[in-house]
């Protein structure tokens, strides 16, 4: 077994992701494509009576019942209606962070629109007061060395996964960070680099940690992305195309790495295909937890590939079919006759070994330099775009060939279009129905104390409703309430679907 496995959020990789958060948080903690879990449609929003589907066993009760002790830090973002949807009612142990999908980085505010704002840092099932000031990576990273300092791994296996907000927007850092990057002309990308370094400090600081207390020689640390980068907020892809929100290439390819002293082949790079979903029966096999019960899944087993560098098992990956989310009008040019093998009108992407297909609306397919514009982005327009795709509904790209999309072949290759749609049709009658319901008025913070927190009873109708959480003892609450017209203006830079 091994003492320690901590998956933050080398051998290097490519893995692609989701287009968005919590698709991809979802992919990485149940191994299925979310057309599987009913989550296949934008994100889990504050006041959604919604969550991570309750009949499913995700990774850390699978760690758990292999004899793991689990926790959690940072962001979880998977739904929180419910006290059965928390994290440490889905197999961690102990957990620390925020539930939303974004806060201050210092007030742990966030809002759901105007006049619909909260606190939201939470320590188990009890709301942190009293934590505001605090830079949120240097509380999360500190909480984790405390952890690690605590546990005894020659007694008990123990599994971390750490969630950084960073570089989430909204983009906040201390100054000493943004110094080394003055001389950047474009103030959004400045305060971008200064996050990554403090997500490089924080590696770092828990990596020392891993060696300090005698977890290091046998841990396995992975580092992952859930999504593709946004330039609007300084982050950038480039010289992929598209951005998060998009099935691009920009918007769901992520790089990562993997370290370990367990690794038979390090120092290299791999090219192997490798999705989201492959680290749960990945984890669950290193873990020497029982591989039958990851039957079923979507994902892969990678270990054998990212040790020893053998072929990767997985030959195609489908990125989404989100019904809810269908380009308007009608189907013209390339796609029209394909409407019986598949309605290309529907948002879909599908990669079966070199060739990528994209149906819908994918999303701007922009290519974005790294923005070195003092006054990007609204000189954005000025910069490369693609003009081509009026009217269109099918995009298909060797992306082995054109990692950069920019050269469509689905006239010149019809043969190829058709088989793929063809795998969409066959995933799509695997798929379960879209849970994306109505936002709840019981969620307001306003009738919760003042946090977001969970508002339907266990075991009580939908109609009712008593009150489940432990508020705990609320500190601070004058300067959380000069704060709220504060939020009410971030939100509409933090909560915006395609952030």
């Amino acid at each position: 077994m091994l003492k320690g496995t901590l998956m933050v959020h080398p051998t290097t990789f490519c893995q692609d992701g989701h287009p968005i958060c919590t698709q991809g948080v979802a992919g990485e903690r149940h191994g299925r494509y979310q057309i599987h879990t009913g989550l296949q449609h934008s994100i889990i929003r504050p006041r959604q009576p919604n969550c991570l589907p309750l009949d499913m066993t995700i990774l850390p009760q699978r760690l758990q019942e292999a004899g793991y002790a689990t926790h959690m830090v940072g962001k979880w973002h998977l739904g929180f209606y419910r006290k059965e949807c928390l994290p440490t009612r889905r197999g961690f142990h102990s957990y620390f962070g925020s539930l939303t999908g974004s806060v201050d980085y210092y007030t742990y505010g966030s809002c759901d629109g105007p006049g619909l704002c909260g606190y939201d840092l939470h320590d188990g099932e009890t709301v942190a007061w009293g934590r505001g000031g605090k830079f949120s990576t240097h509380l999360y990273t500190q909480r984790v060395r405390k952890i690690l300092s605590t546990h005894d791994p020659s007694r008990q296996p123990l599994f971390m996964f750490l969630s950084l907000q960073a570089v989430h927007t909204p983009l906040q850092s201390p100054k000493a960070y943004i110094y080394p990057y003055r001389g950047m002309g474009n103030v959004a990308r400045r305060k971008y680099a200064a996050l990554v370094s403090i997500v490089d400090e924080a590696v770092r600081n828990v990596t020392y940690a891993l060696r300090k207390y005698g977890y290091y020689r046998n841990s396995v640390l992975i580092f992952s992305t859930d999504n593709g980068a946004q330039p609007f907020t300084g982050g950038s892809n480039w010289p992929l195309r598209g951005r998060k929100g998009t099935y691009w290439e920009g918007g769901i390819r992520g790089v990562g790495f993997v370290h370990s002293p367990l690794l038979r082949h390090r120092r290299r790079v791999s090219k192997a295909l490798l999705h989201i979903t492959d680290w749960y029966p990945t984890l669950v096999g290193l873990a020497g937890g029982n591989m039958s019960l990851t039957e079923g899944l979507d994902g892969y087993n990678m270990w054998p590939t990212i040790s020893e560098g053998k072929e990767s098992p997985r030959l195609e990956i489908l990125h989404n079919i989100d019904p809810l989310h269908r380009r308007s009008g009608m189907a013209s040019g390339y796609g029209q006759e394909d409407q019986h093998l598949w309605d290309t009108m529907v948002q879909a992407s599908i990669r079966v070994g070199d060739w990528k297909l994209l149906t819908g609306d994918p999303g701007h397919g922009d290519w974005i330099p790294p923005q070195v514009l003092a006054n990007f982005p609204s000189s954005w327009w000025n910069l490369e775009r693609d003009i081509s795709r009026t009217g269109k509904s099918v995009w298909l790209f060797n992306i082995t060939g054109d990692p950069y999309e920019r050269s469509d072949q689905a006239l010149h290759r019809p043969d190829v279009v058709k088989r793929l749609l063809a795998r969409l049709a066959y995933y799509n009658r695997t798929a379960v129905p879209v849970r994306f319901p109505t936002d709840d008025p019981r969620a307001n913070p306003d009738r919760n104390g003042g946090a977001w927190v969970p508002w339907v009873g266990s075991d009580e109708d939908e109609l009712k409703w008593n009150g489940v959480y432990k508020i705990g003892r609320k500190k601070k609450k004058c300067k959380l309430c000069k704060l709220r017209s504060f939020f009410k203006n971030l939100n509409k830079r933090t909560m915006s679907s395609r952030i």
